[in-house]
Order: structure tokens, then sequence, then C-alpha cells
């Protein structure tokens, strides 16, 4: 069993099945996907998937806690994000294949490996979209309070938060320490007072969020070109709002704001790795639409370097902006932009970005909810989910089961789940999927240049990373001296396992002579896990813990690979 479970999908034979359109499967009756997208419409793709949510909210809360220097941060995320964008561009030269990360752990880990990081997955794409969805509905009931509608707060916001502020409010009410009473805890008090029912029992849920859900799945249903058109639209629109911010925020900019740069050190910097990278995750889900270009090998690489390179410099114009128009310390807000220029008097700005936003966050949605669908139909053509998921609709080419079952596993727990909590979670299975992406590469057999496919560039680690790892122990030797004394020792775990990987990735660079930038991808992706909150790797282990349950029960008696070794033997 240990070696069935490790037993991997040639790079020959995924080629081969997606060649012959999978006919001889009953469940996809040998209609494939409409190939559709271009050069420019994966990298508007991409630029759809990254500029959203992170860059109309999550970047408040990463400036609230990193001061100006949160730049700092932007830069660091975005070169973690490049190494692996050239890892997952190698990939998807070789592998011009739907599924992404999945596909890729299959033909270099194995079955057990390309299950642990499709469940993971799972948790970029569908859960990521929840946090997109909440995201959505703040900024569109912002939108609707500028045009004098108001919805009930009870209709706007999950139950836990309301539940939250209503003893907090009471808690601050009864001490006589109103002064820490925000407006925002306020309306969501205001939500569990006003809310239909009695007791702990009423009925709070973010309904806006399940409307945009379903609208956005259905667009996705019905084919590959009309989600291109609207795609495509949303981001010309919002590259050009937040262009139009920044050249307006810039003359507002106070230059007295950016000092301190770093007013809570590096590690205040660091507290914000969950939102800033949330902010970026999105760009990989582009290689999941691999079945439906015209050139895969050549353009899904250079969509996703191009769609990064633009979205890394809008953050850092961005970040500088707000910073800068503002102190950071009031940055602490789910609407930031909208905030800042409100805050100068630009209240007209002010609405422009909300309804930016809204389109914004929307488009988000509309890439993750187009990616979620192809991973799992590429599960279900390996036998590790039921065939339903590969169905391909006759009229729509596109996998219509799959696509509904993520509307609803998206928008049911958009009704209830706070933010915060999402977010993290999200962050660390997309870092997850990065680290598997990078090491992947590094088991893959170099192979010859060919003209129009591209290939990760060799540059020897042997010297580079031993030089980086003793660099590194001088920068963090307090931290590092640090992890085994204090309290709370085991949350420093992560810490452990992010040393011990460097170790043993300096030891295998210099034996074995290791390309360079798939190792750095590696380290650079597993030090980002590990600085986000002990909890959330509870969270994400016992997420894995319930896939490996799934698998074992399922997937690995199913598989198709199973059965065809067993035929063989």
């Amino acid at each position: 069993m240990s070696k069935s479970i490790f037993r991997k999908k040639s790079i020959d034979k995924i080629l081969a099945d997606v060649a012959s359109g999978f006919s001889d499967s009953e469940h996809s009756g040998g209609i494939s996907l409409a190939k559709a997208l271009n050069v420019t419409d994966l990298t508007l793709m991409g630029i759809a998937a990254v500029v959203g949510a992170g860059i109309f909210s999550t970047i408040g809360e990463a400036s609230f806690n990193g001061g100006p220097g949160v730049t700092i941060l932007f830069v660091l995320t975005a070169i973690t994000c490049g190494f692996s964008a050239l890892c997952y561009a190698e990939f998807a030269s070789r592998i011009p294949v739907a599924g992404s990360a999945y596909t890729y752990a299959y033909a270099s880990f194995g079955e057990l490996i390309a299950w642990i990081i499709g469940w993971d997955l799972l948790m970029e794409y569908a859960i990521g979209n929840i946090a997109v969805a909440i995201s959505w509905s703040e900024y569109f009931v912002n939108l609707l309070e500028g045009f004098k509608i108001h919805m009930p707060s009870y209709l706007t916001m999950d139950y836990f938060s309301a539940f939250t502020a209503h003893e907090k409010l009471a808690e601050l009410t009864a001490s006589g320490n109103t002064a820490e009473i925000t407006d925002r805890m306020k309306l969501a008090a205001n939500a569990w007072a006003t809310a239909p029912g009695s007791g702990d029992i009423r009925f709070i849920a973010n309904i806006p969020a399940l409307l945009i859900v379903i609208i956005i799945t259905y667009l996705v249903y019905v084919g590959i070109r009309e989600t291109k058109k609207a795609t495509n639209a949303m981001v010309y629109l919002k590259i050009f709002i937040v262009l139009a911010v920044i050249a307006i925020g810039f003359f507002y900019v106070t230059p007295a704001n950016w000092h301190p740069f770093l007013p809570n050190g590096f590690g205040g910097v660091m507290k914000g790795v969950s939102g800033v990278f949330f902010a970026y995750i999105g760009f990989d889900a582009i290689s999941t639409t691999a079945e439906e270009c015209q050139n895969p090998q050549r353009d899904l690489p250079r969509g996703m370097i191009y769609s990064l390179i633009v979205c890394t410099i809008l953050y850092i114009l961005i970040a500088l902006v707000l910073t800068g128009m503002v102190n950071y310390k009031e940055l602490q807000v789910g609407d930031p932009l909208a905030f800042v220029f409100a805050k100068v008097g630009l209240n007209k700005i002010s609405g422009i970005i909300s309804i930016s936003a809204v389109i914004a966050t929307a488009s988000v949605l509309l890439i993750f909810q187009l990616g979620q669908p192809r991973i799992w139909m590429s599960m279900s053509r390996d036998g590790l989910l039921p065939k339903a998921f590969s169905r391909i609709h006759p009229k729509y080419h596109t996998p219509s089961f799959a696509t509904i079952v993520t509307g609803i596993v998206v928008a049911v727990p958009a009704l209830f789940l706070n933010l915060t909590e999402v977010t993290n979670l999200t962050s660390i299975g997309t870092l997850f999927a990065f680290v598997l992406v990078c090491g992947g590469v590094l088991l893959l057999p170099r192979e010859a240049t060919v003209k129009g496919k591209f290939q990760l560039p060799y540059v020897n680690s042997q010297f580079i990373v031993p030089v980086l790892f003793i660099i590194g122990v001088i920068f963090f030797k307090d931290k590092i001296g640090n992890l085994i004394s204090g309290e709370n020792v085991h949350e420093r775990f992560p810490y452990f396992l992010f040393i011990l990987l460097s170790l043993t990735l300096t030891v295998l660079s210099f034996v074995k002579k290791l390309s360079l930038i798939p190792v750095l991808g590696l380290l650079s992706c597993f030090y980002l896990m590990a600085e986000l909150e002990y909890q959330s790797w509870i969270r994400f282990l016992a997420w894995l813990v319930i896939g490996l349950v799934i698998y074992f029960f399922y997937g690995y008696k199913h598989s198709v690979m199973g059965k065809e070794k067993a035929i063989r033997e």
C-alpha cells in the first residue's frame, strides 16, 4: 500500500488522456472544454484574481500593524510569489492541463500528495471565495448607503460577528470604557438587537454575499467565453480606477505620515502576512484554464508572470498612498481606500472607490469560481472524486456539476462565516500549495529547451543557499535563541519546521546542486507559513486530516491509476 499511494501519473500519460478528450470515459462523453483564451485574456484573468479583496480590504489591517513598512512586506510577498509563479510556469508549460497544482503534484510526488494538494486547493479557491464574497458584501452595502438605500444590518453580516459585538459592547458599557466602542462594533451589535428571533437564536445572515455567489456561479456555468468577456471588462475598469486613485492620492500625501517607517518593527510588518498574502493569491488560478487556452505552453507562463508584475507595482503604490494620506493607526477598517479619501474630504472619490471595489471583488469571485470546478474535474477524471464532477455540459462546455457544487460550497458558508478566520485559513492553504509546486519542480527531470515552451532558468544553488542560510542564522539569531524559552513553546513549532527544512535544503543544495529558484520559492513560502498564527496551523492540519479520511475511504479505492495497476498485475 505504501508504494501504491505514491504512484505517479507520468506527464506522457496526462497529455495522452487530454489529447484523447477522455473519450473513453462514460462521464465525459468525449465533450471537451472550449479553447477561447489567449495571453491577453490570461493576463487580465490574473490581474482580476489578484487586484480585488486584498487591495480594497485586507491591506488596511496590514498597514495598521506594519505602518508604512508594509510596503516591504508587499515586496517580500511579491518575490515569494514570483519564485512560485516561475515554478508554476515551468509546470504549466510541461503539463498544459486543467488541475493546476493538483495535476503537477500527481506527476512529481504521486497520488497521495496530489490528493492532499487537491483537497488543500479547496481552501484557496472555494474557501478563499467565501472571504471575497464577504468583502464584496461590505462594499456593496456601503455603496447602497451612498444612494440612501439602507439594508437591515442583520442581513449584511455573519452571526458570530454580531454576537461577539453584542457581548463586547455590553462589557465595555458596564465597565465604563465607552471610548473603546467603535462604529463597527455598534453596527454589529445593532444587527443582534434588531434581528428576528430571541435569546441566542436569531436570524442573522449575509444575504448580499449569497446573491453575488449565485450570480457569479451562473456566469461561470454558462461558458468560458462569457466569463472572459465579463472579466476583461471589469479588469480594464478597475485598473483605470486604481491608477486614478493612486494619481489623485499622491497629491494628498503627507510625508510625515511615513515616519516612523517601521513603527512596530519588523515583527509588526510580519503580522500582516496573512492579509498581504491573501491580496496576492489567485495568480495561479489561471493555470486551471490550461485546456481552454489556444496556446497554453506559451501563453500560461506569460499570463502568470505579466499579471504578477502589474499587480505588484499597483500594490506598492497603493500602500504608499494609504500610509501617506493618513496615519497608519487609523487604517484598521474594512474599506481602507474609501476611508482615506473620505478622511481628506474627497467624498465623491470615496464613492467611486466603493463602486470599483464592488467590481474588483466580483472579478476575483469570478476567477476563483472558475478555478475550483476545474480542479475537481481533474480529480474526478483520476477517480479520486465521483464521476459527476468531471461531467462536461454538452451546450456550454463547462464542468457543470462541479460548478454548481462550488457555488453551494461558497454561498452557504458566506452567509454565516467571519472574514478574518477565512482569510487566515486561505493564506496557509495557498502557501502550502506553493511549497509543493516549488518542491515538485525540483523532482522534474531537466529537458532540452524547446522553442515556444517556458523553461525555468537553472542557477546552481551549491554555494548560494549555504551562504544565505548563514546570513539568515545571523539575522534571526535572537529569534532562534528564544525558540525554546518562555511560555507556549509549542506555538513555535512552525519555526522549528522552517529551520529543519532550511537546513535540509542547504545540505541538498550543496550536495546535489539543486536549481536555485525553486529552492528559494520553497523556503520563502514556508517562511511565510511559519509567520502565520499557530491557530491557523491547527485548523490547517485538522483540514488535512479530514481530507486524508476521505481519500482512504473513497479516493484510494476508486483511483484510475490504482485500477490500471491492478489490471496489469
